[in-house]
């Protein structure tokens, strides 16, 4: 069964840790050269093959006994978090653009740039952190597909008044900061028992 408090907490995590990534710049830039449609379409598929691996990464995790789990869902959380706050903007990747304008060719080329570039990519390890933490790996699916569904559509339909109006250092803090706190509550638990 569904959790909405799972899918809501996964969400909100993913989607905040992902708009400072590189994920939202390059939707933006292929849907300002593209039909945002197309690329969407190619994004999100990409998602959902991100997430799918992450989830049953995660899954695997809950094999682990549960104070072992919880220490190193912590210990990740830190990680991701220092990551966020210490790590300088990488340069703009360079996007080849498909030769021409059709639904294949745009898909394609989001599709391809969002599975490499997201491939072991901090969202993704975060999703199977929270596989492994709430064991309810159906609602973490959704809850991190949405998520990263909802950045990519502001990537590429309303990036730029975002960024215009929220700056990327804000962004990063508040990201690094939900982290931090889901790490203590993890640690918490681990020490707990």
């Amino acid at each position: 069964m569904l959790s909405l408090s799972v899918i809501a907490v996964v969400f909100g995590v993913i989607f905040v840790a992902e708009l400072p990534d590189k994920t939202a710049l390059a939707s933006l830039m292929l849907g300002t050269r593209y039909r945002a449609s197309y690329v969407f379409a190619g994004v999100a598929a990409a998602f959902v093959v991100h997430v799918a691996l992450a989830i049953a990464a995660g899954s695997l995790l809950t094999l682990l006994p549960h104070r072992w789990v919880q220490g190193v869902v912590g210990v990740l959380f830190l990680g991701g978090a220092a990551v966020l706050l210490f790590s300088k903007a990488d340069d703009e990747e360079e996007i080849k653009p498909p030769a021409d304008q059709s639904f294949v060719k745009v898909a394609g080329a989001g599709f391809m740039l969002i599975l490499v570039a997201e491939f072991g990519d901090l969202t993704q390890i975060m999703t199977a952190n929270l596989a492994a933490r709430y064991s309810d790996p159906v609602s973490v699916a959704l809850g991190a597909v949405l998520g990263l569904w909802a950045v990519a559509a502001l990537g590429i339909f309303g990036g730029r008044l975002l960024m215009k109006r929220v700056p990327l250092s804000l962004i990063t803090k508040v990201a690094a900061g939900v982290m931090v706190a889901l790490a203590g509550f993890s640690l918490y638990e681990a020490a707990a028992g």
